[in-house]
């Protein structure tokens, strides 16, 4: 026999956050009015980044071609007012011109056949035209076009400038080109004051549309807020309602001297009201499950030895710390435990279970469950019943109990069940990032395993590192 002891808690090292915790499901419901708020500002921002791109394009476009029109335009206007008579080029008429006059930039070329071209008539400066071999490459795309050409070159002083060439005949060829050029800088600085004006726009309107998001999702989140408040006051009352009576009938049991045995059921029932009420506390997201060092052997021991029936029990344990919440772990081993017993085989049945690092597995003697349905019985409201010869919603042929589910197949007689044990045990599996299946045993019988992750920072005392087995209680 074993001395059963209370399942110790290892002191964490970590300090206690200060302050009161905020429930986890008040924190999701912020985190998705924060994500809500920023997708809403996110959408806004990508429609006006693409409405002002469009803006941008389109006002590039049309100043890009209103310039070109005016330049070439002027271009061709004054090689019209200039002429050749018999090879002699005149300009006297843009001396008089009011177009030559308004000009930025006003240069006329003429070439002879297999020469560069002379500059005549420039206004300001010389300076103010483009460098000589951009010249020659202007006059060869106007011999080549034979018409007006448009593009864009700095002058040699640096500024950008938009030029227009057009063509003057002579005769049947042609013999010089009127040359004017229009700064860009004045378009471009309109252009960019637009830019900057999008910007400051398109920004005040994503802030804008950020602050209406939050409050619109701050309002359709209301209504979620107010149901978790109301839930989380009426889990504390009933939580009162639930104590009172039980705390009542302890204090009544132990004034009547009854037997150990009334007061271990009594101690059982409301660790059950309390881990019931913290399961649906924890479900709700109104409370945060509180996971702290503690033995998990000695927890493990302690549960199968408030069972009622523990004399066919068989304990194997080493020392074993891991980080968890002691009720929850002690509901999970215990609906294994008494699933294992319900549908081991007939009473009396030996159940085996043995806790090693990260692992507690309990071991019954039944048919076992087919590899198919391993899976499926840890779904909630999984069943057996009398219709488990059809295979609906029996598992291995096994009846439903008013607790745990069916796991093994077993003689017991058909029972109504709810088929929330296997579901129970997973869920504080996975709340404790560990995982809950079930396998065939060696020889015969269902294995059933919880897999907790170990605690690496805590030491098991040294007087402690022993084995212990037996039969508890017997």
């Amino acid at each position: 026999m074993i001395r059963l002891r209370r399942p110790a808690v290892v002191p964490s090292k970590s300090p206690a956050a200060a302050g009161p915790a905020m429930s986890p499901a008040v924190a999701r419901l912020r985190r998705t009015r924060r994500t809500m708020t920023l997708l809403f500002a996110s959408t806004t921002a990508a429609c006006l980044v693409v409405l002002a791109t469009v803006a941008v394009r389109i006002d590039s476009d049309s100043r890009r071609s209103g310039l070109d029109h005016e330049v070439g335009s002027r271009a061709v206007g004054l090689s019209r007012a200039v002429w050749f008579d018999e090879g002699a080029l005149h300009l006297e008429p843009l001396r008089e011109d009011e177009l030559a006059r308004s000009a930025e930039v006003l240069a006329v070329l003429q070439t002879a056949p297999g020469e560069s071209p002379s500059v005549w008539n420039v206004v300001p400066a010389r300076s103010a035209l483009p460098e000589e071999d951009w010249l020659d490459h202007v006059w060869r795309s106007v011999l080549e076009e034979q018409e007006t050409v448009v593009l864009s070159a700095p002058s040699e002083k640096g500024g950008r400038l938009r030029w227009a060439a057009a063509p003057v005949w002579d005769g049947d060829r042609i013999g010089a080109a009127v040359l004017v050029g229009t700064a860009l800088a004045r378009s471009e600085h309109d252009h960019d004051l637009l830019v900057r004006w999008l910007a400051l726009g398109c920004t005040a309107l994503v802030c804008c549309a950020a602050a209406v998001g939050h409050l619109l999702s701050g309002r359709a989140m209301r209504p979620a807020l107010l149901g978790l408040g109301q839930q989380e006051q009426f889990l504390a009352e009933a939580a009162h309602e639930l104590r009172t009576p039980l705390a009542t009938l302890r204090l009544v049991v132990e004034r009547d001297g009854s037997s150990a045995e009334t007061l271990r059921l009594v101690d059982r029932l409301s660790r059950l009201v309390t881990g019931l009420l913290t399961r649906a506390r924890t479900e709700a997201g109104t409370q945060r499950v509180e996971l702290v060092p503690l033995r998990l052997d000695q927890l493990v021991e302690t549960t199968v030895e408030e069972l009622p029936d523990h004399e066919y029990v068989t304990v194997s344990s080493e020392p074993v710390v891991v980080l968890g919440d002691p009720d929850l772990l002690a509901q999970a081993v215990r609906n294994l435990v008494e699933n294992a017993q319900r549908h081991g085989g007939p009473a009396g049945s030996p159940v085996e279970v043995t806790v090693t690092p990260g692992l507690v597995t309990v071991r019954d003697h039944g048919s076992g469950v087919p590899p198919a349905d391993r899976e499926r019985v840890f779904a909630r409201g999984v069943t057996g019943g009398s219709g488990a010869a059809s295979g609906a919603t029996a598992v291995s042929g096994a009846a439903a109990v008013s607790g745990p589910s069916a796991v093994s197949g077993a003689a017991a007689a058909p029972e109504a069940g709810t088929g929330a044990g296997l579901a129970i045990v997973r869920w504080v599996a996975e709340l404790h990032h560990g995982s809950a299946r079930l396998t065939g045993a060696p020889g015969g019988g269902l294995l059933a395993e919880l897999r907790l992750p170990g605690h690496p920072a805590a030491r098991t005392p040294s007087s402690s590192s022993h084995e212990s087995s037996g039969t508890v209680g017997a």
